[in-house]
């Protein structure tokens, strides 16, 4: 079967004050935070290139942008192109498809959170049939034990969505709304229609509900053999680092390295993988990309 993904634009939210990580985020964006051997940032940007997304913008304030410039460029060395705009103020998720209009234009868009990480095998299978579901939207649902800390997603008996709850008193599952969304083109006028909430801002589960109200809206449902992490809390970071040295070690390989990425999308060759270990020096990032470039990395 022959798909056509749809999907061409995305968007990784990294804005915001980080204020739950003080003092780690006093002098620097929560999302150039280390997370184990990576910079938080190169997670969701994995994410996006795994659903085969090149056209990709990054949102984050104005001070942090030009860390982010230097860090990634332009993102030809990684076979894609990253674009950057500012956030003047943080005002809820929904603002990013603002933001991002002239970016988004006639497409369809998918949009990750700076401090998410997603793991699991054939992600890149689920992320792309997401993508392309042309008239539609898609979630990911994550079961917690927590779920008056997330938007909560209520299924019927045949696993259609019933409802979703922002933050619930009494939750109606223990299903969690994660930080991953592909929209189509109608996102950019859902979200300017939006009002703010009590808390001031634009709410995801009141665009979400817009979706589910014209019944576009599906939920793919990240069972037992898939992680995910929100990175919010120091708690959380912490388990998220342990997490990733646990895989790499564990397996000998790395995880959400954006040349292999690249590499087995065809975006880049062998040469530019090479070309990049200068500014690797001795690292285990860059023993792992001499790795690839040999092919001895399946």
């Amino acid at each position: 079967m022959i798909i056509i993904y749809h999907t061409k634009k995305g968007i990784i939210l990294a804005g915001g004050k980080g204020t739950r990580l003080y003092p780690l985020t006093l002098v620097t964006n929560k999302h150039l935070l280390a997370v184990y051997d990576k910079p938080m940032i190169f997670y969701p940007l994995a994410v996006l290139m795994l659903a085969g997304i090149q056209d990709i913008l990054i949102i984050s304030t104005s001070k942090a942008l030009p860390a982010y410039r230097r860090l990634l460029g332009d993102g030809r060395k990684y076979g894609i192109n990253l674009f950057y705009k500012a956030q003047k103020s943080p005002d809820g998720l929904p603002q990013a498809f603002i933001i991002g209009e002239d970016f988004i234009a006639n497409d369809s868009v998918a949009m990750i959170l700076g401090d998410n990480i997603f793991y699991g095998n054939n992600l890149d299978k689920l992320l792309k049939k997401a993508g392309s579901r042309k008239i539609k939207s898609t979630i990911f649902a994550y079961y917690v034990n927590n779920p008056k800390n997330y938007g909560i997603v209520d299924f019927d008996q045949k696993n259609r969505v019933k409802s979703i709850e922002e933050k619930p008193d009494n939750p109606k599952s223990n299903y969690a709304v994660t930080g991953l969304y592909f929209y189509d083109n109608r996102v950019v006028d859902y979200a300017k229609k939006l009002k703010p909430s009590h808390r001031g801002e634009l709410e995801i589960t009141d665009l979400n509900n817009l979706y589910l109200g014209q019944e576009d809206l599906e939920v793919e449902i990240l069972g037992s053999d898939f992680t995910w992490f929100d990175m919010g809390t120091v708690n959380n970071l912490i388990e998220a680092s342990k997490f990733v040295k646990n895989i790499e070690q564990r397996t000998g390989t790395k995880i959400c390295v954006l040349e292999e990425i690249a590499y087995r999308n065809n975006w880049i060759d062998k040469k530019k993988i090479l070309n990049v270990l200068d500014k690797y020096e001795n690292s285990p990032y860059a023993k792992f990309l001499q790795k690839v470039a040999k092919d001895k990395i399946r």
